[in-house]
Formats: C-alpha cells, structure tokens, sequence
C-alpha cells in the first residue's frame, strides 16, 4: 500500500492558512455526491472521478484564464513529464474555441499553477507515491493570491493532480469562458491500492498501436496504473523477438505484428500518464501460434499444446523471449499465465509420455515443473513472477513465495492466497471480465477485492484489482465502447476509500457525468444503463441519461 504522505509542513501550513481565510470551508470530510453540489447560479454540477480521499469545498465560481501559466518547484518541478502533462491537460480544459477567447482585458480569477514535486526520481514501479494535494485559493478581499497549486511527492502524484483539476473545470457556453465551480477547494488524495489494471488482449484481435494509445490516454483519466498486456495467445503471436525471429509468424498476417520499436514506444507512453505495462507471455498453454514459426515447440503436428514439455529447447526459447522483453518492460511484475492447462497432448504423444515415464513425472507434476522453472527464468531476469489462480489451486505449497497470484475463476482465491503469505490480484469474471457484455454497471461497481479478508496484515497482501478485456469478440471497431464506462466503475473501487460508496442511485450520476466527459475527450464510451454493455443508445437523449 502508498506510504503516507510526508509533505513539506510550511506548504501545508499556506494551504491551511488560505482555506481559513476564505471562511466558506466546512471541515474535511469524505468525499460524496450529496457534497458536490450544484452552483445556485448557473446549476453547474462538480463530479470528480473517483472520488478523491479527502476534500473542502465552497460556493464560490472562478473563472480561468485561457493563458493559464505553468510555474513549477521542487527536485522534480523540471520533469518533462510534469510539463508535458500541463500542456496536454491544457488543450483539453480549453478545448473550445481556446485561440478565440479573450486573454487582456478580462480580470480572471485563476491565472497561474504552481506544481510541486519534491521528488526528482522518476522510476515508474509498483507503490511508487501517488498521492498529491490540490489547492485552488480565490483572490479576494481576504487573500491576494488567486491560483491552484498541486504538491506531490513524486511526478505521478502530479499527473493526478492535474487529472482531478482538469475534471473541475468546465466551458461555460454562455460566457464562453471555462470555469471552475465550487472553489475554493482544497483536496487530499491518494489511492486505495497500489495495483489498478486493465487487461488489453492483441491475440485474439490485432489492435493497432494507435488504438493502443488512446485506451492508455482513457486509463489516466480514471487514474488506473498498469496495462496488463496480453499480447501473444494461441490464435497469434504478433510480437517481434529478436532472438527467436519466427516467432512471429504466428502473426495472422505480416501486417498484424508489432517490432521490439512499437513495443517500447507504447512503454514510454504509458509512463508519460503513470501507467506501468506488464507483458505476459502465457505457458505452457494457451501457446499454438508459437509453433508456426518453431513446429518442435509442439509435442506433435496433430497435438499443438501445451508446449513441449520434454525438450530444453521450449525452455531455452521462453528465456530468449523473456531476455528480450526484459529490455522493453522495466515494470517489475511479469505476467507467465499458467491457466486452462489441458495436459492430454502430453499423455498422448509418445515421445511426452516417454519422457515422463523417464522422470517418474505424471501430467500434473509436468504441469507444476514447467511452471516453476518459468518462474525461475523470470526471477533471474529480476522480474516477480504473477501467475493466474490455477497455478496456485494445484500446487501452492510449489509456487515460489514470490508469485502473486491472479484470481479470475470466482470467489475466494484471494483470500486463501493471502492466508498462505502470497500477494494477490482481483479480477473476479463474474463481475470484472469486460467481454462478459451482460454485467451491468453496479456488479462492477460493488465488487470487492478485499471480500473474506478481514485480517489487516492480510489485506495489504492484496495489490488491488484488474479489470480484462479479451479480445474474442473486441477490436479496433469496439475495444474502447467495451471498456467504458465499465472499467470506469472498477477505477473507483481500486482508488476510493471503500466507505465512500454511495448509494447506486448517487453512483450512476456521477457514472453517467463521467461518461459524458470520456465522450467530450474523444473516448467512445457507451451508454451506462444499457442492458449488454458497448450497444448503441435506444432513442434520442441527453448523453447524461443514456
């Protein structure tokens, strides 16, 4: 879990020190929607999503000026990340119309940002500090400062800030000014659990890099952290491995493949908005198409998988791939799958069988050996091995103590793994699989990833939770209209503190608001309330109540 804050003390006490003289904050409290209300004068609502931590709030309106300037301090104050991240938050608050709204001659309320980053170090891991605080200070008879200031202690805190910023304010059409409701604010935030995934899967249907992109640009917004990237599966192998150049002839066609380049420009991407990328590579099943290029991977022609579990070869190839993918994904957790192991091409093909009889193994204890010494690659190339349940409902007294261990079958892995010192990652299908098109809004939303786990030591165990997007029946045409707004309801759950969940009432509004906001950014998230997931609205109406 985050480590507490440790923010410079004299900069709190200016933040304290301008809310009290605003005389309009109540005490801090969790954040609600019966909290964020509408403005009396132009009924302007103020969602954030997901809820912050902690927050105060006002009454007040500020206008923002389009020149809104940049001004940053700190170790990290110089990040290009920080800089770049102002620059793109800055097109989307002014989108409309930015070059044409007037920068003299208009006393603006809101003028500058500060950003504080007191940490230079810009290593993107697993529990890196998230957490940041925002404060917006109205210039007024009681204060002659008027400007926001985000202060984190790592450069990801502050692309946060500038997320839950960018969602305060919003374009007034009568004005044709942006303004930002409800100030003065002052907000404390940081996330619930460190792990916050969705799973994109490039095997079943190729997605172009583009497409890639955009859905990572749609995961900052809901301020999810790792894009677990299912990338090779039985069906195709469209990723270049240097050391095994075949490899990806099990591509679907020589335009569906992705080059060792591709791979590390959709890294450096992700690091830019916070997001971390695991790459799995899944085996000994789920492993067909890597035979096309190397047939001996196969036990036989007519028997494609598992891989073959008797040769050194199948073992000497996984630690080419994973060699080579070790100089694209710094992130340090990897992916090794490990599920629906069917064993029967094993027991079937002679030259399998022989070899187990030789090594007094059955199809199980292949299953376990082969496991263990993929992890073992994976752990001498420094990675922690993260393994799907099944590895560990056969043999957790075998796993390494390393492994984390990925529940996708149901209820209850998590907290068995847990209790046997494991670390854990929720992703329940029957709430969290975004394929599965008729799990409405609300088993997204209430799902719990701590569920049976009352034991403290116990629940720091659990990273947090991924929501999957397999890709059988999600492309190019649909991903996106897949994901959202349903990964949108797991977000929360992963970031917010678990008693601030409010009613489903209350929740599908500010659902609904954010779904709007997606579709504004160019996000093509579907309706919220429809029956099965990603169809179209049903008739004319506001996006607000689609």
């Amino acid at each position: 879990m985050n480590s507490p804050s440790s923010f410079n003390p004299n900069s709190l006490l200016l933040a304290a020190l301008l809310l009290l003289s605003q005389l309009l904050l109540t005490t801090c409290r969790n954040l609600g929607l019966h909290q964020l209300n509408y403005d009396g004068a132009d009924d302007s609502p103020t969602y954030i999503w997901p809820l912050p931590s902690q927050y105060t709030s006002g009454n007040q309106t500020l206008t923002v000026n389009p020149n809104l300037t940049l001004f940053t301090s700190g170790n990290g104050g110089g990040s290009r990340i920080v800089s770049e991240a102002f620059d793109r938050y800055k097109r989307i608050i002014f989108e409309h119309a930015s070059s044409k709204l007037p920068s003299s001659g208009i006393d603006y309320d809101l003028d500058k940002l500060t950003i504080l980053v007191h940490s230079d170090d810009e290593e993107l891991q697993l529990g890196v500090d998230e957490s940041y605080n925002l404060l917006v200070a109205a210039r007024d008879a009681h204060s002659v400062i008027g400007e926001v200031t985000i202060e984190a202690n790592s450069v990801y805190g502050a692309l946060h800030g500038l997320e839950t910023l960018s969602q305060l304010c919003s374009f007034d059409y009568g004005t044709k000014t942006v303004k930002l409701y409800n100030a003065p604010w002052y907000i404390q935030d940081k996330p619930r659990f460190e792990y916050r995934g969705l799973l994109l899967d490039t095997s079943r249907h190729y997605l172009p890099i583009e497409i890639m992109k955009q859905v990572i640009e749609s995961m900052s917004y809901a301020k999810l952290n790792v894009l677990h990237w299912h990338i090779i599966d039985e069906q195709s192998f469209p990723l270049e491995v240097p050391s095994f150049p075949k490899l990806w002839k099990g591509a679907y066609t020589k335009w569906e493949r992705y080059t060792i380049d591709d791979a590390s420009e959709i890294v450096d991407f992700a690091k830019k908005r916070g997001i971390n990328v695991m790459a799995e590579v899944d085996v000994p099943g789920h492993a067909e198409s890597w035979g096309t290029g190397y047939p001996d991977l196969w036990p036989s022609s007519s028997c494609r998988e598992p891989l073959d579990v008797s040769k050194n070869f199948t073992f000497d190839l996984i630690s080419g791939i994973l060699s080579d993918m070790k100089k694209i994904f710094p992130f340090g957790l990897f992916h090794l799958g490990g599920d629906e192991v069917n064993t029967d091409c094993w027991t079937s093909t002679p030259h399998v069988q022989q070899w187990l009889q030789d090594h007094n193994m059955t199809a199980k204890d292949a299953y376990k050996y082969f496991v263990l010494r993929a992890q073992e690659i994976a752990i001498s190339l420094n990675w922690t091995p993260v393994n799907w349940e099944e590895t560990f409902n056969s043999f957790p007294t075998s796993l390494n103590p390393k492994t984390v261990v990925h529940n996708w079958l149901g209820a209850g892995v998590c907290p068995k793994a847990v209790a046997k010192g494991f670390r854990c990652i929720y992703s329940n299908q029957g709430f969290w699989y975004l394929d599965h098109l008729d799990v409405p809004w609300e088993l997204v939303y209430y799902a719990e990833p701590l569920e049976y786990i009352t034991d403290a030591s116990q629940q720091k165990l659990v990273l947090g939770g991924e929501v999957c997007m397999w890709g059988e029946t999600a492309d190019a045409s649909d991903v996106q209209q897949t994901i959202w707004p349903r990964a949108a309801a797991a977000a929360e759950r992963l970031w917010s503190a678990q008693e601030s969940r409010s009613s489903s009432t209350t929740v599908l509004e500010r659902l609904e608001y954010f779904r709007c906001l997606l579709t504004r950014r160019g996000v093509p998230a579907a309706p919220v309330r429809n029956f099965y997931a990603r169809s179209p609205p049903i008739g004319p109406g506001s996006c607000y109540r689609q």
